[in-house]
């Protein structure tokens, strides 16, 4: 007896409406008066090392986060957040600190 098939044979692949396997699906939200454009990415698609605004601390590949950039910046202005980090960004303040030695990229 043979193992049960649980995908379809051959035929056209289901369509995916996230825009791609990488990246989820956009909202915009306010913040300061300016709307900002916020994308959720899942741990498969954070393929490099981004530094946090939020926390000044650094989202190693793998790990899941949220990409925000101005509804009408540039490519340049996109920022990558911890999730946590953009939820509280309101409780956060606008100046950290860096140690002598932090790394800065």
């Amino acid at each position: 007896m043979s193992p049960r098939r649980n995908r379809q044979r051959g035929g056209a692949k289901p369509a995916d409406r996230t825009g791609g396997d990488r990246y989820g699906l956009e909202k915009t939200e306010e913040w300061r008066g300016e709307e900002w454009v916020v994308r959720q990415v899942g741990g498969s698609g954070a393929a490099k090392h981004y530094r946090c605004p939020g926390c000044d601390q650094e989202i190693p590949p793998g790990v899941p986060h949220v990409v925000a950039w101005p509804q009408h910046g540039d490519v340049d202005d996109r920022r990558h957040w911890h999730k946590a980090c953009w939820n509280a960004r309101d409780r956060r303040s606008a100046r950290l600190q860096r140690s002598r030695n932090a790394p800065r990229y």
